[in-house]
């Protein structure tokens, strides 16, 4: 998840939101790399799935996500599971 593929990520999730279960878990256990472009895309994805009722959560989230939140102060926002 970097500026790099980011787009193309961002377009992805918004159709799968489009027909998610109530709840939704996202696994990022496979996720090998992150950049800042990751919290904007988690951010985005959870304000779709908040426009369309879905309550999205964040599983297995890499180290360096969760210390990318913290150095931007944005660590609350994450719902993780």
């Amino acid at each position: 998840m970097v500026i790099a593929n980011a787009r193309a990520l961002l377009e992805v999730g918004r159709r799968l939101l489009g027909s998610a279960a109530p709840t939704t878990v996202l696994n990022l256990a496979a996720v090998a790399e992150v950049d800042s472009a990751a919290l904007s895309l988690l951010l985005a994805w959870l304000r779709t799935a908040n426009e369309r009722g879905v309550a999205l959560r964040i599983a297995h989230p890499p180290a360096s996500l969760i210390s990318l939140a913290a150095l931007y102060g944005v660590s609350e926002l994450l719902p993780l599971a």
